[in-house]
């Protein structure tokens, strides 16, 4: 027969996927009813959409595309920009690769020769075309567009030339936030919102270098770079972000703090501002803090085992102090929020003072701190003293002042929790004593202190395992000691990247935890004032995990890597 006469159902039947039998029963239904033989062979389950797709690109004499096996991290965003999201959807095509003046682009309909015209015509390129599924056409587009946020503010950025011009003309302050206002900066400053909701980043960088400004996605808690633009736009989204936020425009060599609310697909975010005068004009970081989001469990955050059970104990005690500790961005906050969820019932009076308050906790009394009024943690924590509570909470102990009240407060029957910047639990008994605290007062007070960090999570969707190095091996064995697991080899984890995770191997992050309860003989060791460095001997004497141990446990479960661990808890 000849090539070009040939049809799926001889294709597939030449291939082995369909049976003589099967051949005859699905002409003779076509025949009897009309209904297309792809259609049959579907309905009756004799092959699959990609068989009949490849016996199609067969016949067509166009090379099948699968787009899953695409190499990761994916498209580049240059290859995505060449046809808009709108247009991919539409035609139900996508394109994937520019080699030279040739761009590769899969389609679920090749033989469309207008759509093919016009994408030649508005990109400049030559075309190559594949065939690919519809179905994995259209979750590619949602997956490999919604990673890339540089489509979606180009349009907004043809735009916004003539908005500049407009804005050269403006001479008072109430000209230049009317020309603001208008739609193309409006669209940029809500697509770079819109990304970062997608993304789940926690904060959003605005950063104006000489000749650019380029924004930056905190995500998992590494920063990315997602999108570079033209310097004339940056006076123009700044003031927008400020107007937003209640600051002033006009003053730019100050750093300003504000706040707004940001609403997305039904779900209200709540954004941080900070502006700061650089050389080359103004940075803004903005933290997003979703309003619906509850805090995590203490299981949630990745606190297991003897952690869990030590933590668990102190909670149920009446008086004291239980100090959070870690470096800036180690989720201190956030746990000190799940212990407080965890507390708060009708039958306890919980009061906080915090700098901000970022998450809502059922049932407490909170308070955010306003320096400029007066309103601090010592004052606040002052008054907290004749509101008859039961647990309060610190945001953080800053000063002697602040850590002199709270000690104060535990020794008089309250339950009081607070954060302290240091990089290890056994350090915050030395650091406490820096402030001048007295030790005596200190070894009654202070019952457990936690130590804590924030890794990134291997992507569960795409890791596999491989066999470390024998140094490796060794390493592990020698941190772990008695909890190395037996009667196994050791097998670590690894992800490739895949559409899950956005190409980068992790997605989501989970604590690692060093929990210090303040035993007899820790007590007697502060009143000593010893250092940090016999005070953790005398804790994992005791029993207590350390944090690169628990990391360690972690890795060997799957859930993350020995780089991540050593990157945040390496001493």
């Amino acid at each position: 027969m000849d090539e070009s006469q040939l049809t799926t159902v001889d294709v597939l039947e030449k291939e082995g996927k369909l049976t003589p039998e099967q051949v005859s029963t699905i002409k003779l239904e076509n025949i009897n009813t009309g209904t297309p033989p792809e259609k049959i062979i579907l309905d009756r389950n004799f092959a699959t959409e990609k068989d009949i797709a490849m016996a199609r690109a067969k016949i067509l004499g166009i090379p099948y595309l699968e787009l899953e096996d695409l190499e990761r991290p994916g498209i580049s965003p240059e290859v995505l920009n060449m046809v808009p999201e709108q247009v991919a959807r539409r035609y139900k095509l996508i394109p994937f690769k520019l080699s030279g003046n040739i761009l590769s682009i899969a389609m679920a309909d090749p033989l469309d020769i207008q759509v093919i015209q016009f994408i030649e015509k508005k990109t400049g390129r030559k075309t190559s075309r594949f065939l690919a599924l519809e179905k994995e056409i259209v979750n590619a587009i949602s997956d490999q567009y919604s990673q890339n946020l540089t489509s979606e503010v180009v349009s907004a950025l043809n735009e916004v030339s003539s908005v500049s011009t407009r804005e050269e003309k403006a001479s008072s302050d109430f000209d230049r936030t009317e020309v603001i206002k208008e739609a193309p900066v409006t669209n940029i400053v809500t697509q770079l919102l819109d990304y970062a909701v997608k993304t789940k980043a926690s904060d959003i960088h605005v950063e104006p270098e000489e000749t650019q400004t380029r924004v930056r996605y905190r995500i998992d808690g590494i920063l990315h770079e997602k999108i570079i633009l033209p310097k004339k736009v940056h006076e123009a989204v700044a003031s927008r972000i400020k107007i937003m936020s209640g600051l002033k425009i006009d003053e730019r060599r100050l750093p300003q703090d504000g706040r707004f609310t940001f609403s997305d697909t039904g779900i209200d975010i709540d954004l941080r501002v900070s502006t700061l005068p650089t050389i080359f004009g103004e940075k803004i970081v903005l933290r997003l803090l979703p309003k619906s989001q509850k805090p995590p469990t203490l299981l949630e955050l990745g606190l297991r085992a003897s952690a869990l059970k030590s933590l668990d104990m102190q909670l149920t005690r009446t008086h004291g102090i239980i100090l959070i500790c870690g470096p800036t961005g180690s989720g201190k906050t956030t746990t000190l929020y799940s212990i407080l969820s965890r507390l708060s019932s009708s039958k306890v009076n919980i009061l906080t003072v915090e700098d901000p308050v970022e998450y809502h906790i059922e049932g407490a009394n909170q308070v955010q701190v306003n320096p400029q009024i007066g309103l601090t943690f010592a004052s606040a924590l002052r008054s907290f003293l004749r509101q008859d509570p039961n647990i309060i909470l610190v945001g953080e102990v800053r000063d002697a002042e602040t850590a002199e009240l709270a000690i104060q407060a535990a020794l008089t029957g309250h339950q009081v929790f607070s954060t302290l910047h240091t990089n290890s639990a056994a350090g915050s008994l030395p650091r406490l004593l820096d402030m001048g605290m007295e030790p005596f007062l200190l070894a009654s007070s202070v019952n457990a202190v936690q130590g804590q960090r924030i890794l990134r999570k291997l992507c569960q969707n795409c890791r596999y395992t491989y066999s470390p190095p024998q140094e490796v091996e060794a390493n592990i064995t020698q941190v772990l000691g008695n909890l190395t697991p037996a009667g196994r080899p050791i097998q670590l984890y690894k992800a490739k990247g895949c559409s899950e995770c956005g190409g980068l191997g992790f997605s989501g992050r989970i604590g690692i935890f060093e929990v210090l309860v303040v035993s007899d003989k820790i007590m007697r060791l502060t009143l000593e004032r010893a250092s940090a460095t016999d005070i953790e001997k005398q804790a994992v004497s005791e029993g207590m995990m350390t944090l690169k141990q628990d990391g360690y446990l972690k890795v060997l479960e799957g859930v993350t890597t020995m780089e991540e661990v050593l990157r945040v808890a390496q001493d």
